[in-house]
C-alpha cells in the first residue's frame, strides 16, 4: 500500500500537469477498474456456487468472503477516481464529456443519452452500492449461524433465504458486469466503436483473475496452517475453473476478433489497428500467450491441477496476464496512448497499491470471524467432497 500511495504522488508530479493528466488518470482507470471488477467477481462465485447449491467451497468459503469485502474499499475508490475523470472534464479520457465534439459528431450525439454525466453517474452510483450491499448482506447471513447451530427446518429456511439474496446479486451482476458497465467506464474510451461481446470479454477475464486470487489465499493459509479441511480435491476444482474460464475467455477474445477481422468493416476494425500494427502488438500478442496458451498447455493434465505449486505460479501469472488485458483495453483508446506503450514502474506501483489493499482487507476480516463455517448445511458435503 506505501508502494501504492508513493507511486500515486510521483506519478501526479510527473503526469499530473500535462495533456489534463491523461497518462495519470487512464493508469488509475485501469488498476482501480482491473481490481474492483477482480474482487467483485470472488463475490460471484460464491453466489454462482451457491445458487447451484455446490457445497465444495464451504471449508474456504470464510476466505471467499474476506477477499469479496474489498469490493468496499476499492468501489469507493473506484468512484472517487471516475468522479475525478468526470466532473474534472477529462476529455482526454473520454471524448463524450467534450460538449462540442458531441454536438459536431453524428455518431456521439447519437449515444448521449447514454454517454451522458447524469446517466453514467447515476448508474456508477447504483452498480458500486449494491454489489457492496448486497455482498455485505449474504456475508452477514454466512456468518448469522456461526454460533447458532440449525436444525433440519432451520437449515431449510436458511439455504432458501441465502437463495434468495444471492440470486439477488446474480440479477444485478448480470445487469451491470455483464452488460451495462463496462460499456460505460471503459468501452466508451472509444466511443465510437462497440461490441456486443464486450461486456461477456471483460467478464471472463476478471473471473479467472478472481479464481486465480481466491486460489493463492487459500494455498497461502493453508500453508500456515489454517484451512484444515482443505485438500488438493477443492485445490483440483479451483484450478479447473481458472482452466474452463480461461478457454472461455479465448472463446470470447477469438470470436470478437474473427468478426471485426472477417467483416473488415472500418468503425469495427478502429479497435484492432493500433492494437495490432502499432507499438502494442507485443502486448496483444503477450496477452494471447499468457492467458490462453500456458493455461491450455499447464492445466490440461489432471496432475497440474492438483499441484500446489504449478497451481500458484499459474494463477499469479493469470492475474497478470490478465491487469495486462486490461492495460491493452485501455491504453490504445484514441485520446489516451494509441502510439506508443506506456508501460512503466508507475503502472506497477499503483497495481501493487492495490494488491497490498486486498491483502490488507482480507486479512482482516478474516481476523474478525472463524475461518470455518462450522454450522453451515453444506460443510460435511465440503469436507468429503472428491472430484
Amino acid at each position: 500500500m506505501a508502494v501504492g500511495v508513493l507511486s500515486l504522488i510521483i506519478g501526479f508530479i510527473m503526469y499530473g500537469g500535462h495533456d489534463q493528466g491523461v497518462r495519470f488518470w487512464a493508469a488509475l482507470l485501469q488498476n482501480s477498474v482491473y481490481f474492483l471488477l477482480l474482487v467483485n467477481a470472488v463475490m460471484f462465485f460464491i453466489a454462482a456456487v451457491s445458487l447451484a447449491m455446490g457445497g465444495f467451497q464451504m471449508t474456504f468459503r470464510r476466505v471467499s468472503e474476506a477477499i469479496a469485502a474489498s469490493v468496499i474499499p476499492i468501489g469507493f475508490i473506484t468512484f472517487v477516481i471516475l468522479l475525478c475523470i468526470v466532473f474534472g472534464g477529462k476529455t482526454a479520457i473520454y471524448e463524450w464529456l467534450d460538449r462540442d465534439a458531441v454536438a459536431k459528431d453524428p455518431a456521439l450525439n447519437g449515444k448521449k443519452g447514454f454517454l451522458s454525466v447524469p446517466f453514467f453517474m447515476i448508474w456508477t452510483v447504483l452498480t458500486i452500492f449494491l454489489w457492496s450491499f448486497l455482498g455485505w448482506k449474504i456475508r452477514q447471513l454466512s456468518r448469522s449461524i456461526d454460533d447458532t447451530p440449525l436444525t433440519v427446518a432451520e437449515g431449510k429456511k436458511y439455504i432458501f433465504k441465502n437463495t434468495v439474496w444471492t440470486a439477488l446479486y446474480i440479477v444485478w451482476f448480470g445487469l451491470t458486469v455483464a452488460s451495462v458497465t463496462p460499456w460505460l467506464w471503459l468501452m466508451s474510451l472509444n466511443a465510437h466503436w462497440f461490441s456486443t461481446m464486450y461486456s461477456w470479454y471483460t467478464f471472463a477475464s476478471t473471473f479467472v483473475s478472481g479464481c486465480a486470487l481466491l486460489t493463492i489465499f487459500v494455498i497461502y493459509f493453508k500453508n500456515q496452517g489454517y484451512l484444515e479441511y482443505v485438500n488438493e480435491e477443492h485445490l483440483h476444482d479451483l484450478g479447473k475453473f481458472m482452466f474452463a474460464f480461461s478457454i472461455f475467455w479465448t472463446y470470447i477474445w477469438f470470436d470478437q476478433f474473427m468478426l471485426i477481422w472477417y467483416a473488415n468493416i472500418s468503425e469495427e476494425t478502429v479497435y484492432f489497428k493500433p492494437r495490432l500494427d502499432g507499438a502494442y502488438v507485443g502486448v496483444f500478442y503477450l496477452n494471447l500467450i499468457i492467458n490462453f496458451i500456458c493455461p491450455l498447455l499447464i492445466f490440461m493434465k489432471r496432475s497440474s491441477k492438483r499441484n500446489w505449486g504449478t497451481v500458484t505460479f499459474m494463477s499469479v501469472l493469470l492475474i497478470f496476464g490478465h491487469w495486462l488485458d486490461f492495460f491493452q483495453m485501455v491504453f490504445p483508446s484514441p485520446r489516451i496512448s494509441p502510439d506508443r506503450v506506456p508501460l512503466n514502474l508507475f503502472d506497477f506501483g499503483i497495481a501493487l497499491g492495490f494488491v497490498g489493499l486486498i491483502m490488507w482487507q482480507t486479512a482482516r476480516v478474516l481476523s474478525k470471524y472463524p475461518l470455518l463455517a462450522k454450522n453451515h448445511p453444506f460443510l460435511k458435503e465440503s469436507i468429503i467432497h472428491h472430484t
